[in-house]
Formats: structure tokens, C-alpha cells, sequence
């Protein structure tokens, strides 16, 4: 009997720390208020400052766009706004000097900068070069696609590219395939790219509090890393009735080995 109740104790014990909480699982938990409370969570925008490799789409409208056509190689009308190729080899890539070349302009230099400030600073470059106010000069620069890479446990490990100018983690794990059960949503890593060199940040998906994280929307050239549980690295299964099933198949092999030498 007290065999029995000590292997009960023994299955009881691997059950407990074998499978995956059901609170590892979920997402945006209230872990620190009121189950029945209600949010507001504030976002804390912060403008992107372009970093090298990025590539920027720029666009020259004038009175007569003739007048503009060297600076818009591709033309409005053959843009491909689906084809992230296209923007590869129409863009303006940003060289390891933080420098963009343009036509007629030669090399401006955007590192650390705001498309915002960009656009100032190209309108006033072209003021002071080309045209003149009568001509209503009229600029947009956008990042050619917002490019990112997600790698460990997710569906679809990859790299992707949204043509979007936001977009949050929950957005761009959604694009890889969804964290399965065995990833570890309470340390998913962000590798990030800065002037000085990349670092990583961790955060937790399954805390609420992670849209108020300055690493809640992803940057151009974002790495994102989900780590596998401990769980998957044993075998044991993903909730309490595979860890079970995998354990009685264990003793099964046992005990029929037991009695088999037995008798030999």
C-alpha cells in the first residue's frame, strides 16, 4: 500500500512540474490589479530615427512635374506598393556613413533623423538649389516597408515585411504564426539596432503592462527571439493528459521489462 501510495505521489509530483500552466499560456494578464478592474493604456509614441540599412521611399511634387522627374526615378504610376523588391531597388538605401545619394542633391545625410525632418530638410535643399516657392514643393518620405525577422518558437520563422507605419508585437507575431504552447511568453527578446550597436530587451507578453513598454512596437531590423519552455526540452508533454499518457507508457515499459528479466 505504501508502495502504491508513494508511486502516486512520485506521478503526482512530475505532473505538477512537467506540464505547462495554464497562466503561461495567456496573454495581457491583469497580474497586478483587480480581476474586474478596467485599463486605459496610454501609448507613449515615440517618432523612428533612421538608422543604417534602412531604406527610404522619397517622393518630389511639384507645380510641373516634369521639372521633378530625375529626383522620381520611378514614376507614380509603375510604383508596385506590394513589391518589397521594388522598393529594394527604388529606394534610397541608407550607407553605413548614415548617407542617402540623390540626384543633383548628392549626398545628404539622415542618420539619427525623423522622415519628418528629412522632408525639412530636402525642401530646404531643394529651395536653396533647384526651384523656387512658386513651385509649391511638396516631399514625402516614408521607410520602404517596416522589415523585421522572428526566430524560435513561432509558426513560421522568418523574416517579414509589413508596409505599415506602426505596427505593435502582437501584429508582428501574428505574422509569423502565433507562439505555440511550448514558447515562453514571459521572455520573448527583442534585438534592436542603435547608432552604437544592437541590444537585446526582453519582455512579457503575458503582463498587460507590456503595451506601455517602449519595446511594445517593433523597429525596422527588429530581431525577435521566442525561447522554448523548459517543458519542450523534457518531452513530457504540453498539458497534465499528455505529461500522464507519457508517463504510464514509461512505467508500462518498466514494469513489463521488470517481469520479463524476472523469469529468465
Amino acid at each position: 500500500m505504501k508502495r502504491i501510495l508513494l508511486l502516486l505521489g512520485l506521478l503526482l509530483c512530475v505532473l505538477s512540474t512537467s506540464c505547462i500552466p495554464y497562466k503561461d499560456t495567456i496573454y495581457l494578464q491583469e497580474k497586478n490589479t483587480p480581476s474586474d478592474s478596467t485599463q486605459t493604456m496610454t501609448e507613449q509614441p515615440k517618432a523612428y530615427r533612421i538608422q543604417i540599412n534602412d531604406i527610404l521611399n522619397i517622393r518630389i511634387k511639384v507645380l510641373d512635374q516634369d521639372n521633378v522627374t530625375i529626383f522620381n526615378p520611378v514614376g507614380e504610376e509603375s510604383l508596385n506598393a506590394n513589391s518589397s523588391e521594388r522598393a529594394y531597388f527604388d529606394g534610397f538605401t541608407v550607407d553605413l556613413h548614415g548617407n542617402i545619394r540623390i540626384p543633383e542633391l548628392g549626398k545628404i545625410n539622415v542618420l539619427g533623423y525623423t522622415t519628418e525632418e528629412v522632408e525639412k530638410q530636402l525642401k530646404e535643399k531643394l529651395l536653396a538649389e533647384q526651384f523656387k516657392e512658386t513651385a509649391n514643393i511638396f516631399i514625402t518620405v516614408k521607410l520602404s516597408g517596416l522589415r523585421y525577422t522572428a526566430n524560435g518558437e513561432v509558426g513560421s520563422p522568418g523574416s517579414v515585411t509589413l508596409f505599415q507605419d506602426r505596427v505593435n508585437i502582437f501584429e508582428a507575431i501574428a505574422n509569423v504564426g502565433e507562439i505555440p504552447v511550448t514558447g515562453n511568453k514571459k521572455e520573448v527578446q527583442i534585438i534592436r539596432q542603435y547608432p552604437q550597436g544592437q541590444q537585446i530587451h526582453t519582455i512579457d507578453l503575458t503582463d498587460v503592462n507590456v503595451m506601455k513598454s517602449k519595446f511594445y512596437y517593433i523597429q525596422p531590423n527588429d530581431i525577435i527571439y521566442v525561447k522554448p519552455l523548459r517543458q519542450k526540452s523534457l518531452g513530457t508533454g504540453r498539458t497534465a493528459v499528455e505529461t500522464f499518457g507519457t508517463i504510464v507508457t514509461v512505467l508500462s515499459f518498466i514494469t513489463t521489462s521488470i517481469l520479463l528479466f524476472s523469469r529468465i
